[in-house]
């Protein structure tokens, strides 16, 4: 028999890591039977995939007005509940439940509620641990305050809780973002591994094209959580005007390129009423670029295009980001970035400071547009400071090739052990 398998992931950025895993596991199992559960979101990262037979989405999903950051703030808690977020999780549970009572395996990916789940489930399950490392707190820059002592308390960012549904016998796999992380539980007795970042596969790009040569270029990164991401968006253009208005300093100013990659909100029709307030006007794509939409101000061309990180991203001398995969994907391909943190829910000072040990200050934190103005001013003008910060991005994110590592690991441990168990 072929078997199936049950994920479980609980973000848009757990769900683009889940997506890179299975598809290396259907090229080395196309008979695998792929169920994929979104606890948080849609689960529109899947939805091409689905398409083309490679999975299919189970179980209710919602759009959860704290986009599944409601441990951030009270405020989101509150408007989740309103929401329903209790029944969804009711009848989440149960079909996990139900699942597990055949003995078919799970694949959580994410944090403690997929963890839980997958455990709840009472069948075999692996657990790709995505949002914790111990860089956060065991590096700088910056303090991570009480948070450090806690964690050195315990030895790793991981908590307890977690590491003893991680240390469970039913649970086959456990692999971590890095091999510090994956150290760190270790001495806890928890069989964890690291055997890549699959944030860092199907990232190749594509050579510049002529049209853009010779533009100073930045990548625009607001995030994929509607409404925040325009108002992440809208932050970050303002103070893109500081360093544009700014006294004169950088020649290139005149000839400035702005590339905006975003997955399937916002989308181009979601920037319009933005655009308009802050006086851009439509423009010719330049050739060769796979823009959907491009907008001008002064100096500034601004290309938008859905899916265009991959293309895209390489291109880029320094990030402007507010966001949270994507950011650390910029990263780990060697370009420094600058973030703007705000409201949230979840780009907020926290997480971007968090973000920034995790990345070895590879992302550098801005409190106020001036100060991003007057920091890019200094990234464009200093190549071997760019260079240094693109180094340290790429050390702590790691190589390409962790997708196909996991496949691996999965298909030994939790889909090839479930078909000889039964």
């Amino acid at each position: 028999m072929p078997g199936r398998l049950l994920v479980l992931s609980n973000g848009h950025g757990e769900d683009l890591i889940a997506l890179r895993v299975l598809l290396a596991l259907h090229q080395r199992c196309p008979q695998l039977e792929l169920a994929v559960l979104p606890l948080v979101g849609e689960g529109s990262a899947f939805a091409a995939a689905e398409q083309a037979g490679v999975l299919r989405r189970i179980g209710p999903r919602r759009q959860l007005p704290s986009g599944g950051f409601s441990n951030q703030s009270l405020t989101g808690l509150l408007r989740d509940l309103a929401a329903g977020v209790v029944g969804l999780s009711w009848h989440q549970w149960r079909l996990v439940r139900r699942w597990g009572r055949h003995g078919d395996p799970v694949l959580a990916v994410g944090d403690l509620l997929p963890l839980l789940l997958a455990w709840g489930s009472g069948a075999p399950y692996g657990f790709i641990g995505t949002p914790k490392s111990d860089y956060t707190w065991r590096s700088g820059p910056g303090s991570a305050g009480v948070a450090a002592v806690y964690h050195r308390l315990k030895g790793s960012e991981w908590d307890p809780w977690e590491w003893a549904l991680m240390g469970r016998a039913r649970c086959r796999l456990v692999a971590l973002r890095d091999g510090l992380t994956a150290r760190g539980l270790q001495r806890h007795g928890v069989r964890s591994l690291a055997p890549g970042n699959p944030m860092m596969d199907g990232l190749e790009g594509v050579p510049l094209p002529a049209a853009l040569v010779g533009h100073r270029r930045l990548v625009l990164l607001g995030g994929s959580r509607m409404p925040e991401a325009l108002g992440n968006l809208e932050r970050l253009l303002l103070a893109l005007d500081a360093w544009v208005l700014q006294p004169p300093g950088e020649p290139d100013a005149a000839r400035l390129l702005v590339l905006a990659p975003t997955g399937s909100r916002p989308s181009p029709d979601d920037w319009l009423p933005l655009l308009r307030r802050l006086g851009y006007a439509p423009a010719a794509i330049p050739d060769g670029t796979g823009a959907q939409a491009a907008w001008s101000r002064g100096p500034v061309l601004l290309l938008i295009g859905s899916g265009g990180f991959g293309r895209w991203a390489s291109w880029g001398e320094v990030g402007l980001a507010a966001a949270g995969t994507a950011t650390e994907q910029l990263a780990g391909l060697g370009v420094p970035c600058l973030s703007l943190p705000g409201p949230g829910p979840q780009f907020k000072v926290g997480f971007a400071q968090r973000q920034s040990r995790l990345l070895g200050g590879a992302v550098g934190v801005c409190r106020s547009a001036s100060e991003l103005a007057d920091r890019l001013e200094l990234l464009l003008r200093e190549p071997s400071l760019r260079r240094a910060l693109g180094r340290m991005g790429r050390r702590r994110m790691g190589r390409a090739g962790g997708s196909a590592a996991l496949a691996e690991l999965v298909q030994q441990r939790l889909v090839d052990a479930a078909t000889a168990a039964g």
